[in-house]
């Protein structure tokens, strides 16, 4: 365990992700664990995992030495400006907001505080998240820390700040769309004739079976889907089919549209 004392403000769907995620993981004790939000029905439930919990920003920051911000881009500045009292060079801030760039925050935290911008997605509740990370200049005696706490919860990579937003779409949207792609095979699972609940269990397990064949060896995809695709077969008449209605060209082009809608404008 650690000894540092870590602060989350903003406990929606990411930040109440990362709090439930940093108790599992037990890489803090719980007690080491400070929460803010608005809403108090969100602080009882997290408070069942024995975080403190506030509804003022400052007092969850002022005792940490870790300040997590996971709010709504245009909640920043006021946050920040709330908080600001509670930062300082010796404190490590990560944020977690979307499309506000290092220099913004800069410039609402100052320009002395070692900052990070992290990207994980929503599976760091479980301990599976990837987690992009990109830092400032000030930052050299933090980021082992940062690192090995969201190693905790899943894997990470270091990126440089430009790809930020892609990494974002990425991992981060990634995830729905992912879900979205489990959710239609359970649709046709149940046209063939299975019941839902089965449909959703046999197509998430065998997607989390395909993502190990390439985290484990490595493989291109079209290396594993050669495996199972025989001459005249089932698998490659329904891969030339979905094709032909433009799966892979639609996911590229959802993919294209995201990352449109979050880059910084040139």
């Amino acid at each position: 365990m650690n000894n540092k004392k870590i602060a989350i403000i903003g406990v929606g769907n990411m930040g109440g992700a990362i709090a439930i995620g940093l108790v599992k993981s037990g890489f803090v004790p719980a007690s080491d664990i400070s929460v803010s939000d608005r809403k108090e029905s969100t602080l009882a439930k997290l408070a069942e995992l024995g975080v403190s919990t506030f509804t003022d920003n400052l007092e969850a920051a002022k005792k940490a030495e870790v300040v997590i911000v996971a709010v709504k881009p245009y909640h920043i500045e006021g946050v920040l400006k709330e908080i600001k009292g509670a930062l300082s060079a010796e404190k490590i801030l990560i944020s977690i907001v979307s499309g506000v760039g290092m220099n913004e925050l800069a410039e609402m935290a100052g320009t002395d505080i070692p900052i990070f911008r992290v990207m994980p997605n929503t599976a760091i509740a479980l301990r599976e998240s990837l987690t992009c990370i990109s830092a400032n200049g000030n930052t050299a005696p933090h980021k082992d820390f940062v690192v090995e706490m969201f190693n905790n919860m899943g894997k990470t990579v270091e990126i440089p700040e430009e790809l930020m937003a892609a990494a974002t779409v990425l991992s981060s949207c990634g995830i729905a769309y992912a879900l979205r792609y489990i959710r239609a095979a359970m649709q046709g699972g149940i046209e063939i004739g299975f019941g839902a609940e089965m449909a959703q269990f046999i197509t998430a397990q065998t997607v989390k079976g395909a993502t190990e064949l390439l985290l484990q060896s490595g493989h291109h995809p079209e290396r594993e889907i050669d495996k199972v695709t025989t001459p005249m077969g089932v698998t490659i008449t329904g891969l030339n089919e979905m094709e032909h209605k433009g799966f892979s060209a639609s996911l590229i082009q959802g993919v294209l549209a995201s990352y449109k809608k979050i880059a910084p404008t040139k």
